[in-house]
């Protein structure tokens, strides 16, 4: 009785917790399709979107939402409320990770095959650059502040900074081996870098490109092969990181000011992807093979449940 009673409180509290109105898409890779998981932790709708969607991104004004779909070589743009597309974005072949500016006005695509990055001009919905870099591009990001983009080179174990107005690479910094996902501070200060063979995370100084600090992680009883970091985000005050591990099957939570490694979350099997709620209360974790997404409370700094979603999910992104 005493477990019942305590299950219940617990179904209050989050039914209490989650009064907001955002809506969480999840890309499902081997479903062909989008997930959508209401507030409540609720899947509600599933989309068909094309072959092997990956990368999700809602526009600086949440009213589009895009989609890389790796084998169809396209981004989609889908109306955020009715999940209609309304139109198309010539990514280039086989786009997994992109970027969008700050503004909305421009979107980065890695383009692996390549070793390129394509720009794209969303309003003309077409390509206005193509950007070398080194070999297998995976993660991309674009600074807040609109100077930076950096691309990381999965091969090549190097970082490419591009003056985001020229589209010319200013430097490449070398990092620890295979580099999967980058991520700016919201003050466009740092960059975190994570690095899937070195098992480790590292932190650059935007200005001077600078390596500030490398974060080993180690989780207890398992071994170093396991802990593959992959998503990386930093919320908006820079007081804590978030790592996927990949099939560590984690959460790694980084104090960002000491870069001290303060817990593990378990989550769900081969975790890949990470986006915050809206306000940054709570946390939605892809996990690939268990197909489902992992919901995290940053306030109490706990995991309040799993959802299931569909075959291999990938991307999420968060609606107000």
């Amino acid at each position: 009785m005493q477990y019942v009673r305590i299950a219940a409180l617990g179904c209050v509290l989050w039914a209490a917790g989650a009064s907001r109105a955002e809506t969480v898409f999840v890309s499902l890779e081997k479903d062909n399709a989008l997930a959508v998981v209401n507030a409540e932790g609720k899947l509600v709708n599933t989309v068909p979107v094309g072959r092997r969607p990956r990368g999700v991104a809602l526009s600086p004004d949440a009213k589009f939402l895009y989609v890389a779909v790796s084998d169809e070589n396209t981004i989609k743009i889908l109306d955020s409320e009715s999940l209609r597309e309304v139109g198309t974005l010539p990514s280039g072949p086989d786009p997994e990770t992109f970027a969008l500016s700050p503004d909305g006005k421009r979107l980065y695509v890695s383009n692996e095959d390549d070793s390129e990055v394509t720009v794209l001009d969303v309003a003309a919905k077409k390509a206005v650059q193509s950007i070398k870099v080194g070999v297998e591009p995976e993660g991309v990001a674009a600074s807040p502040d609109g100077r930076w983009l950096v691309s990381a080179s999965e091969t090549t174990n190097m970082l490419h900074f591009i003056d985001a107005a020229s589209g010319q690479i200013v430097e490449n910094v070398l990092v620890d081996p295979r580099p999967r996902a980058v991520a700016f501070t919201a003050d466009s200060r740092q960059l975190w870098a994570t690095s899937e063979m070195a098992g480790t995370v590292t932190v650059l100084d935007a200005e001077t490109r600078q390596i500030l600090h490398s974060v080993k992680l180690t989780v207890p009883g398992l071994t170093s092969d396991m802990v593959q970091p992959v998503g990386v985000l930093v919320d908006a005050q820079r007081r804590y990181a978030y790592v996927a591990l990949g099939p560590a099957n984690r959460v790694a939570v980084i104090d960002a000011q000491n870069y001290k490694v303060e817990q593990y979350w378990l989550v769900g099997q081969r975790v890949w992807n990470l986006a915050f709620s809206p306000d940054q209360s709570r946390l939605y974790t892809t996990n690939g093979v268990s197909n489902d997404i992992s919901i995290i409370d940053l306030k109490d700094h706990k995991v309040l449940k799993s959802v299931a979603v569909g075959r291999l999910p990938w991307g999420v992104a968060v609606k107000p």
